[in-house]
């Protein structure tokens, strides 16, 4: 059983991915990371308060030593809500939309993610304190796919990633848009190639992902398991490119320690291909 967010929830927030994270909570797409604009957390879901429970997070620097997870019962699974500072008890009830409490960067983030919502969902008669054995999640939203030759110039950035403003979204505010998938249909999804594997979105029946006019990985169903590849901006290696689906503004998102790029310089990105990947 898949999960489905309606788009009348997604158009809350400003981006989301399903694959675009380190953790195995989104494995094969069973967990999605909204981004709310603001401080603020606006809720995805509607239900009973469960639980709240503080947990430990990982050591970092610039992350708080604690994150917050937060259950609802919304009557078909539960929800599992982290990074979020609760602002609701246990017993209360939520609707699409209401306070949450006040977003937390945690020590799960690496230092380029922004704040946002982990969100998954469990069975109603699994452990919700557990993230492995999620549900599916599926976005009801039409995604837009953006063609992006690999190049652009930087807008905006910080010590560990830069905004192109290639691909420039079509439409901004009105709909979701992402990279497209170069061998078929869909938008690519996921850290490319810095997180064990993306997804193409949309791209049903699809069995190759490209990019910036190489081959990045193969699919199975919506999930693609990267190849070994380089990234690398006027030549030199970065960490990868972070792939998401957006509201508003757009642009390729190039991530890493130290990136050596500043507002205005213009960029080519490249994809280089591990020898034995180009064999197969």
């Amino acid at each position: 059983m898949a999960v489905t967010i309606p788009r009348d929830v997604l158009v809350q927030y400003y981006r989301f991915s399903l694959y675009n994270s380190p953790f195995d909570a989104h494995d094969e797409g069973c967990a999605i990371d909204i981004y709310p604009d603001g401080e603020r957390a606006p809720s995805p879901v509607a239900g009973e308060v469960l639980d709240t429970k503080t947990v430990r997070a990982p050591p970092k620097a610039y992350a708080a030593e604690h994150d917050h997870l937060i259950l609802v019962d919304t009557g078909d699974a539960v929800a599992r809500l982290l990074h979020v500072d609760p602002a609701v008890d246990p017993g209360e009830t939520v609707a699409v939309g209401d306070d949450l409490g006040a977003l937390v960067r945690a020590g799960f983030f690496a230092p380029w993610v922004p704040n946002h919502i982990h969100l998954g969902f469990r069975a109603p008669d699994a452990n919700p304190y557990r993230a492995s054995g999620s549900l599916p999640v599926e976005a009801a939203v039409d995604v837009t796919p953006l063609s992006w030759d690999g190049t652009g110039t930087v807008v905006e950035g910080g010590e560990t990633w830069v905004r192109l403003d290639e691909p420039a979204h079509p439409a901004s505010g009105d709909s979701f848009a992402g990279i497209g998938n170069e061998a078929g249909p869909g938008v690519l999804d996921g850290g490319l190639p810095h997180y064990t594997g993306g997804g193409v979105l949309g791209g049903d029946g699809t069995e190759r992902a490209a990019l910036a006019g190489t081959r990045v990985g193969r699919a199975d169903g919506r999930t693609v398991a990267w190849d070994d590849l380089t990234v690398l901006a006027n030549g030199e290696p970065v960490t990868g490119i972070a792939l998401f689906c957006g509201r508003e503004r757009f642009g390729a998102k190039l991530v890493g320690e130290g990136i050596d790029l500043a507002v205005g310089d213009e960029v080519r990105v490249t994809i280089e291909r591990a020898a034995a990947d180009d064999a197969t």
